[in-house]
């Protein structure tokens, strides 16, 4: 478990982005004998042999060949895209003597744990090199950013009522003096710009810190992008090592509702389905399963009338089953009792999930995708404190739970 947990945080250092997340996974498939398919080509699979295909590098769907007859695929579903700070189109500013770059937030971001921390830069860029197009992944694993705090000096009410203007309070500053922003992004491509023309760019600030392991004991992980790399990397693994056919579709625009052509709410997954099996699409819908997994919010322990009382998630307890009446989790009767049944099998230890009904209820791929195929999905995920957080918390037990539940929940 340790050295599953160690690979994890791993994964997770490097991919400060769904980019370098998909870039990743696909490698890791590829030193596993996983063959790419690409979207504008025809297919032709071959029984034993498999697979992958990315949409738009920030999606992928990796797939064993063929389906099982009788119980179809155990289709695992995560997302690769976590809440952060996107930068502007036109992002280089000054005031105050300093050179800044302005943000838009991606998703609910928690903004307050994102004062004082060393923040670098990573995504993708579109540029011109003479006059052929190109595209590049880049990342500046180094501090080179930084919100500072408005001192208690200046706010005397900052312990008690702040709050955070999301246009004009976090704008990271980045030099003094002059700045050639343009010049300065496309050094990270090569170090002689000469030729080159940036054309556009899907740039993100991240934490410097790497994840590690917490607490006197160990017992926790804390780390950036848990929500929902951990998923991503578990999904991975279990599709690697499992004896049994499976797919894991890993998407974009989660945090941001899922409608596009990368989300969830997109094609991608239903279209690689059909093509997959062809007139028999709705025989394997009907005989498959979706494991939606998204991380759960654990039972804060200075907060614990946020939760309710029957339905509060503990570290280190075991995978969360999340339920909600009005479907914002596609969790049923029959999805909870299989996955139960085989983790009872293991030894795994479950926890339900339901929102206080005073308090509102988040929602995951889950409903999203099981209304688009047409497929019985469960809602699961590992108890995460920090959610949306700069860094978030998890428990060493749990992800590693759920890894074994993956690899045989296709034999129940």
């Amino acid at each position: 478990m340790r050295q599953f947990n160690e690979e994890m945080i791993s994964f997770i250092n490097a991919s400060p982005t769904p980019f370098h997340a998909v870039q990743w996974m696909a490698q890791m498939l590829e030193c596993r004998g996983f063959i790419r398919l690409y979207e504008d080509e025809p297919w032709e699979l071959n029984d034993g042999s498999d697979y992958y295909v990315t949409r738009n590098d920030s999606s992928i769907i990796a797939f064993t060949y063929p389906p099982c007859n009788e119980k179809g695929y155990t289709l695992v579903g995560a997302h690769t895209d976590s809440p952060h700070l996107r930068l502007k189109p036109n992002p280089l500013t000054t005031s105050a003597g300093v050179k800044r770059l302005g943000v838009e937030p991606y998703g609910g971001v928690l903004f307050n744990p994102w004062f004082d921390r060393d923040l670098g830069l990573a995504g993708r860029v579109v540029y011109l090199d003479g006059e052929v197009r190109k595209e590049a992944l880049i990342m500046i694993d180094r501090p080179i950013a930084v919100i500072p705090s408005l001192a208690i000096h200046l706010d005397r009410e900052a312990n008690t009522s702040r709050t955070v203007n999301a246009q004009t309070d976090i704008v990271p500053m980045v030099a003094c003096g002059e700045l050639d922003f343009e010049t300065f992004i496309l050094s990270q491509i090569q170090e002689d710009t000469t030729g080159l023309t940036l054309l556009a760019h899907e740039l993100s600030f991240f934490d410097t810190q790497k994840g590690s392991f917490a607490g006197i004991n160990e017992e926790f992980i804390t780390s950036a992008r848990l929500d929902n790399l951990l998923s991503c990397f578990v999904g991975l693994q279990a599709l690697i090592d499992a004896s049994y056919p499976m797919m894991v579709a890993c998407m974009d625009h989660e945090e941001v509702g899922s409608d596009s052509h990368v989300g969830a709410g997109g094609t991608f997954v239903e279209e690689t389905l059909r093509r997959i099996a062809g007139e028999e699409f709705t025989t394997l819908m009907h005989r498959s399963i979706m494991v939606s997994c998204d991380n759960a919010h654990a039972q804060h322990p200075n907060f614990p009338s946020k939760h309710e009382s029957e339905h509060a998630p503990i570290l280190n307890e075991g995978l969360v089953i999340k339920i909600n009446s009005n479907q914002r989790y596609a969790t049923s009767a029959r999805t909870q009792g299989r996955l139960i049944q085989c983790a009872r099998a293991l030894h795994v230890p479950t926890q339900t999930f339901v929102t206080r009904s005073d308090m509102g209820c988040g929602s995951t791929i889950g409903p999203i995708s099981a209304t688009r195929l047409g497929i019985e999905t469960i809602d699961v995920g590992i108890p995460t404190l920090g959610m949306h957080s700069i860094r978030e918390l998890s428990g060493v037990n749990d992800a590693y739970g759920l890894y074994r539940i993956l690899m045989h929940l296709g034999d129940f």
